[in-house]
């Protein structure tokens, strides 16, 4: 029985067992083939050898009730599994799946795959005088240039290591029981030349499948659920991501190498490293080409290895090629060594609906995906990318983040979006999670956006959501969630959340319209919003501790670009008449304060005789020196262009230093110094030179605003520290 089975123990994504397997094929030009891989997906070998699927390709088995779970079984075009389709498709011979089913294997639920112990090359490994296996098989086999041998070597190899191996656990013995199943199925059917294509590992569990009982055993009661497949586009990078059978690879992209040059590869290789460094306008001659090429074959002459594989080519390309320069030999690992290669599906492979309606999005804006970083400018005045806008945001309310919007995102008031754009295929699985919500891109995602504001309970989260709606055009959804933002503005008391709340919905009533939301929506729930503002801002301003006042802080400044945004002068006027009211509470954190103080100023309902009182009264000796450094960091707060005329400022910083004890000076240095941390070198410069001009007034100057008498000799030893507080190089 078993001289119709012939048993191929392979590498998943080995060039090497690739090219050895298809030498075995041609010899033994068998009628079936069977792969480990699911079963649930063998309507869809029928696709392999389609001119539009192209590797690197994988197959998604997911549930449709719970799509997260879905399993990736990836293929490249070096590998065996992948070789093997491809061979009984060019020869018209079938092939099907024999791993244990997903449909039984998800249905075990937290059942997840037991995993050795030990690497079982390991030991292998160790007897060739290798210290890592993956390095061994490496040399061993994927490099190996004659096949002959091969199969029947791994399958004595692995017979020996599974002999005194560890209980893999009842899962991979279910597996292989499986396995042998399909093996007798395919010998009932009367096939005569078995071709059994593996993980190397299994091979001698497969070898005889021997009687069925102890099979039908262990397979017997195993549940099933419903799951759906398809073929998704994958990337060379992705090969080391483990799924479905466990498999991956470190540097898929050297192995697509040896696959598609396994003559002198060492020179082919390094030939690319060069080009690629020369794209980049990096110095690789081709005489350093040469010395690199010499010192990677000395290095595996030294080591014993047959040829200079991938870990002598880095140390020779690093030493030379790169000039020891680590970040050139990054730049070879991301590009050549993983690769960012992105396969092709056919439009006619099954697919959910909502995928076949993005792809038809896709083309019809011309947005191929790709796994390239690209950057994206858009006009928004331009229809073409205005649709572009939208889909890039209805996906992102979707979990989809193909495009990542960079700073100028979120200024809607622009005519202008920029985006960066990366497909990665673990995106396909996030589309098929999402069609729970859709058959097309604007349903689902206005059924998303809808669903996460109904379980949504803080404003500034729902203030986002609307945002990003408004961006998504998504008008059901506008309105859904700005009633939710109602009924929760009801509810919240919170000073912060009705503040941070109010950016968002101003930006809506004053760009909206670029959007097709018309302001007259969005003005009544921000008025509405702002008036619970002013009422819970006094009581929230106080008794705040430093963290909780920073955050304060970040919300008033929200509360100021809305305001801004508005363009409403009544609202302006009742904001500064609270804030007025807040300036000099000894109750409210100094932070806040100066920050009140600073927007007072600004606004011009603050004269300089006000501010220099308020800056006499906070910058007093009385005041502890944690409140008054966080007082003048909240004055000096978006910039210090306005106060740089404002002498009375500097003055009251000038004497509340000099009357400072010892003792609170060292108290009071760091926290001015971090009051001074955000400024720019010319801002810094011009406030250094306000400070000189105080050291050349001398105490005439200062007589000015006081009748004591100066210690001069004491001023001047206070006037170079605080020149070095403000970045002044001037003594």
């Amino acid at each position: 029985m078993t001289e119709r089975v012939h048993v191929f123990g392979i590498r998943h994504h080995g060039p090497g067992s690739a090219r050895a397997l298809g030498t075995a094929l041609d010899a033994l030009l068998p009628d079936v083939i069977l792969v480990e891989g699911p079963p649930d997906a063998d309507e869809l070998v029928g696709f392999v050898g389609h001119e539009q699927l192209r590797p690197p390709v994988a197959l998604l088995v997911y549930p449709p009730e719970d799509p997260g779970r879905g399993v990736f079984y990836p293929f490249a075009v070096f590998s065996p599994e992948w070789q093997a389709l491809s061979w009984a498709a060019a020869h018209r011979v079938p092939a099907r799946f024999m791993d244990l089913p997903q449909a039984m294997q998800l249905a075990s639920e937290g059942a997840e795959r037991e995993a050795r112990s030990a690497d079982p090359l390991e030991a292998l490994a160790r007897a060739a005088g290798y210290d890592d296996p993956e390095q061994w098989w490496e040399h061993a086999i994927e490099q190996r240039l004659e096949p002959a041998g091969l199969f029947a070597g791994l399958l004595e190899a692995m017979a020996a290591l599974r002999a005194g191996a560890p209980d893999p656990g009842l899962r991979e013995r279910q597996r292989e029981a499986y396995m042998r199943r399909s093996i007798r199925v395919a010998l009932k059917e009367g096939f005569e030349r078995i071709a059994v294509v593996c993980g190397a590992w299994h091979a001698p569990a497969l070898a005889d499948p021997g009687p069925a009982k102890a099979d039908d055993a262990l397979l017997k009661g195993l549940a099933r659920t419903k799951v759906e497949t398809t073929w998704i586009p994958w990337t060379h990078s992705r090969l080391s991501f483990r799924s479905g059978y466990g498999a991956g690879v470190g540097s898929p992209g050297w192995y697509a190498h040896l696959w598609t040059a396994p003559d002198r590869a060492p020179i082919r290789w390094v030939t690319q490293a060069a080009q690629l460094l020369r794209g980049e306008d990096l110095d690789a001659s081709p005489a350093s080409i040469i010395e690199t090429v010499r010192l990677a074959e000395a290095l595996a002459a030294l080591r014993d290895r047959p040829m200079a594989g991938l870990s002598e080519l880095r140390d020779a390309t690093l030493s030379i090629l790169c000039g020891g320069e680590a970040a050139a030999l990054q730049l070879i690992h991301d590009r050549l060594e993983i690769g960012e290669s992105l396969g092709e599906v056919p439009a006619d492979a099954p697919a959910v609906p909502l995928q076949r309606d993005l792809e038809a999005h896709q083309r019809s804006l011309r947005l191929r995906p790709s796994s390239e970083i690209r950057e994206l400018d858009l006009d928004l005045r331009k229809e073409n990318d205005r649709e572009r806008s939208r889909l890039l945001h209805r996906l992102r309310l979707l979990g989809i983040d193909w495009g990542q919007p960079l700073e100028a995102m979120g200024k809607t008031g622009t005519f202008h979006e920029l985006w960066r754009l990366q497909w990665d295929p673990q995106m396909a699985l996030s589309v098929v999670e999402a069609s729970v919500f859709g058959q097309t891109v604007e349903s689902a995602a206005t059924a998303a956006a809808q669903k996460k504001s109904d379980g949504e309970q803080e404003l500034p989260a729902l203030a986002a959501l609307l945002d990003l709606c408004i961006l998504a055009e998504l008008d059901g959804a506008v309105l859904r969630v700005l009633a939710r933002i109602q009924e929760q503005a009801a509810l919240h008391s919170g000073a912060a959340h009705l503040m941070s709340a109010m950016l968002p919905l101003a930006r809506a009533a004053r760009y909206g319209d670029v959007r097709g939301t018309p302001k007259e929506r969005v003005l009544p729930v921000l008025e509405g919003l702002f008036e619970r503002v002013l009422i819970a801002l006094p009581a929230a301003s106080a008794s705040l501790d430093d963290e909780a006042a920073a955050q304060m802080l970040e919300a008033m400044d929200r509360v100021e670009e809305a305001l801004r945004l508005a363009g409403r002068e009544d609202w302006r006027r009742e904001w500064l008449e609270v804030l007025a009211s807040l300036t000099g509470k000894d109750s409210v954190h100094g932070l806040l304060r100066g920050r009140f103080v600073r927007v007072r100023h600004d606004s011009g309902t603050l004269d300089e005789g006000g501010l220099h009182a308020a800056s006499r009264f906070a910058l007093s000796t009385a005041v502890p020196a944690a409140q008054a450094a966080a007082w003048l960091t909240g004055l000096l707060r978006g910039g210090a262009v306005s106060l740089l005329h404002e002498d009375g400022v500097w003055r009251a910083l000038d004497r509340w230093l000099r009357e400072l004890t010892p003792e609170v000076f060292d108290e009071a240095v760091p926290l001015v110094r971090r009051a001074f941390s955000t400024f720019q070198g010319p801002e810094l410069r011009a406030m250094g030179e306000k400070v000189k001009r105080f050291g050349s007034e001398g105490a005439e100057t200062r007589s000015v605003e006081t009748e004591e008498e100066i210690d001069a000799q004491r001023a001047d030893r206070v006037l170079p520290v605080l020149a070095h507080l403000l970045g002044s190089r001037h003594a």
